[in-house]
C-alpha cells in the first residue's frame, strides 16, 4: 500500500502514491515513530465528536520532514550515511513522502509547489539546516 525504502536496517522514507485508497484511517508509520504518517478515510455521514489531542513532555531526537506534492514533479534523492546516492523517488501531484533517516536532496523535474510539514520549534536555517558535502 505504500513504498517504504530502507538500506541497511534503516528506514529512510515513506511514500503514500495519490491513486492509493484505504477502507479506513490507515497509519503507516510504526507507532513509535516520533512522526506519524497516514491516510484518514471514513465513510459517508461519518462524524468524530469534537476532540484535542492530550498534551504530554517529549523528547524527539530525530526531525522528520513530509512533502505532499500539490502541482508539479519532483525528485527526491536519497544517501547513505557514507554519501552514496542509493534512491531516487519521483513524485507528481497528490504523492507524499515522508524522510525519516538521512542525507536528502530534491531536483525539480517540473515547477512544483508542495506542503512541507516538519516538527518544531524551527531554530533557524542556519541551525537546523545543515548541506552536506561527500567526498567524490
Amino acid at each position: 500500500m505504500i513504498d517504504t525504502i530502507e538500506y541497511n536496517g534503516k528506514r529512510y522514507a515513506e511514500i503514500i502514491r495519490a491513486d492509493t485508497v484505504v477502507e479506513k484511517t490507515t497509519f503507516f508509520s510504526p507507532a513509535e515513530s516520533s512522526f506519524q504518517f497516514g491516510l484518514l478515510a471514513h465513510q459517508t455521514g461519518f462524524v468524530e465528536p469534537p476532540h484535542y489531542h492530550r498534551p504530554f513532555p517529549r523528547e524527539i531526537n530525530d526531525l522528520q520532514q513530509m512533502f505532499v506534492v500539490q502541482k508539479g514533479v519532483v525528485a527526491v534523492q536519497l544517501y547513505t550515511d557514507e554519501g552514496k546516492l542509493f534512491r531516487e523517488v519521483i513524485l507528481k501531484a497528490g504523492d507524499a513522502i515522508v524522510l525519516i533517516h538521512g542525507v536528502h536532496s530534491i531536483r525539480v523535474i517540473e515547477a512544483m509547489q508542495c506542503i512541507s510539514v516538519k516538527q518544531g520549534p524551527f531554530l533557524g536555517s542556519e541551525y537546523d539546516k545543515v548541506n552536506v558535502e561527500f567526498p567524490k
